[in-house]
């Protein structure tokens, strides 16, 4: 890391390169400082990964140096792999990671505030003669660049690069050309004088190019004697080009303290920066090449921040899209269960991703009978979300009280089947309840129901049939419990057995009864919010694969409806 500077000196700016789990990349200026890093809200940095400590770490600024350190967290902080102890001095490029696999990234970087002082030296009467001009020129240039892309679009960027390398060469006519599949477009074309190129001039030599890109070379100057035929790709009209310049525009890959750009095929270049010139051959000093490899790498850190950018607004467009969707699904959930008089429920459902594929729903028939249905879509997200409420609208159209259970069974399988073709199904619990405890039920395929009695006695309703919408022409069979005063029926779908911790271990069924029990006595909402609380202590807040939703129904018939 440089020096700490003195009075007078360039401030040292320092930035985090952030890279999400999705990989999408965005960069975060440290201020203020101390800057703190973790999972509530409230920090600078915010990780929003359920693995991350609260309050995870923070990067302090001591004696011109930047450190990080560690606040007791509970996967630690790692820089460049190796595990730091409370606290550690970073350099430029170091790569800082969480303690879990799949998780943020950053990367830290620093940079002089120099831009005003070499704006400066450009205007400058001190003479200055050969690299040592052209250094300064393109640094400021390459400075300029960075400024205006943060406020102009990516097209103007560009071109200012364009600008600067036909400043640092002096030739008479420069284009950017970026690579859209197997062909090379032409996105900026300018000539010495800041003009845009008029659309009938815009030819180039593709052989050239393709020959930069095939040579595998960070730069190929080539210079013609003009009373010879040079290139076969040069046309007539432009036999009097004396010399050309290609500079392919490579990724820019981080590795230890420095930046590299790294070419080895033309299916790592974005493009090519191409220069001509008429007057005179191509004659470059060590400083100029190193200016234009300058100028090659800001063309292709930003086109791929444009690259990131619109990734980012797509994601961001489909977040706001699956909240929407979110809530709409929320909205079908039961808004109010009884939680007095002879039937009392709760219920509580967590999607795995912004939408899933579980649905509930618990609905008052006439004043002695209630019916309820937990259904699991197979497959996560957005699809199952669409069919689990394509489930809940078959449902209601068919009705509890208009038709007996397994007449409504085999209406919605009918309905899965002629929609889905089979590629979709849902296991499914259905049920009556009634004032005399006599339960009419129907498993098909889903994961066995447990009554609960208020000794902590268990038992299991088992499936009766198959999932629904696999074939058309299935049987529902409906089975019949009587139910005791106190009994509490609890609904689950297996993303609370089948729930994760870091270790890989599975929460399982035993779990499940293992904490019912405990809780026989409690009221059906008291015993949701333990099972849920008893799921996210064993996963230690893990983001799931599944959906998790559980429903508890109690038969209390002494109490006054």
């Amino acid at each position: 890391m440089s020096p700490a500077p003195g009075p007078g000196s360039p401030q040292q700016q320092a930035s985090l390169l952030v890279i999400n789990p999705s990989g999408n990349r965005s960069r975060v200026g440290m201020s203020p400082l101390p800057f703190s890093i973790g999972r509530q809200a409230d920090n600078h940095l915010v990780l929003r990964d359920n693995r991350a400590s609260r309050n995870h770490a923070r990067i302090v600024e001591e004696d011109g140096g930047f450190f990080i350190e560690d606040l007791n967290s509970r996967h630690g902080v790692t820089v460049n792999g190796v595990p730091i102890r409370g606290r550690q001095k970073l350099s430029s490029g170091d790569r800082i990671e969480f303690g879990v696999q799949d998780s943020y990234k950053l990367v830290f970087t620093l940079e002089e505030a120099e831009i005003q002082r070499l704006m400066e030296q450009m205007s400058s009467p001190v003479s200055q003669t050969g690299a040592t001009a052209s250094l300064s020129k393109l640094r400021a240039l390459v400075e300029v660049a960075r400024t205006v892309q943060s406020s102009l679009s990516t097209q103007a960027v560009l071109s200012t690069v364009v600008d600067a390398a036909l400043t640092v060469t002096g030739a008479e006519r420069g284009f950017l050309l970026l690579r859209q599949k197997d062909d090379l477009e032409i996105v900026v074309a300018r000539d010495h004088r800041g003009r845009a190129i008029p659309p009938g001039e815009l030819e180039v030599p593709a052989h050239l190019i393709q020959k930069a890109l095939s040579d595998r070379r960070d730069m190929l100057p080539m210079s013609f004697d003009p009373r010879e035929q040079a290139d076969p790709d040069i046309s007539t009209s432009r036999k009097t080009l004396r010399g050309v310049l290609c500079v392919p525009l490579v990724h820019v890959r981080t590795g230890g303290t420095e930046e590299t750009m790294m070419l080895s095929t033309m299916g790592d270049a974005a493009g090519v920066i191409y220069l001509e010139s008429r007057l005179g051959a191509t004659d470059l000093t060590a400083g100029d090449q190193e200016l234009l490899q300058t100028l090659a790498m800001e063309a292709s850190t930003i086109l791929e921040n444009a690259r990131l950018l619109e990734q980012e607004r797509l994601r961001q467009k489909m977040d706001e899209e699956l909240k929407i969707a979110r809530e709409i699904q929320q909205s079908l959930m039961p808004r109010k269960l009884p939680s007095s008089g002879w039937f009392r429920a709760a219920a509580a459902s967590i999607p795995s991703h912004q939408v899933g594929g579980d649905y509930c729903d618990v609905r008052q028939l006439s004043a002695d009978t209630w019916a309820f249905v937990v259904a699991d879509v197979s497959g996560k997200g957005v699809s199952s979300a669409l069919l689990a409420s394509l489930l809940q609208g078959a449902f209601l159209a068919g009705g509890h009280a208009a038709m007996r259970i397994e007449e409504l069974m085999a209406h919605v399988n009918r309905f899965l089947t002629e929609r889905t073709e089979g590629e979709k199904y849902a296991t499914l619990f259905c049920g009556v309840m009634s004032r005399n405890g006599q339960l009419r039920w129907s498993n098909a395929g889903h994961c066995p129901p447990l009554v609960l009695r208020r000794s902590g006695e268990i038992f299991r309703l088992a499936a009766t049939s198959m999932p629904l919408g696999m074939l058309e022409q299935a049987e529902f069979e409906v089975q019949h419990t009587q139910l005791a005063p106190g009994d509490k029926i609890v609904v689950y779908t297996d993303g609370v057995s089948e729930a994760q911790n870091p270790s890989g271990q599975f929460f399982e069924a035993r779990h499940l009864e293992q904490v019912l029990r405990a809780s026989a006595v409690k009221p059906c909402e008291e015993l949701i919010s333990t099972l849920i609380r008893a799921v996210e202590v064993f996963t230690e807040d893990m983001p799931q694969s599944d959906d998790i939703t559980a429903v508890a129904m109690e038969y209390a018939p002494e109490e006054p409806s």
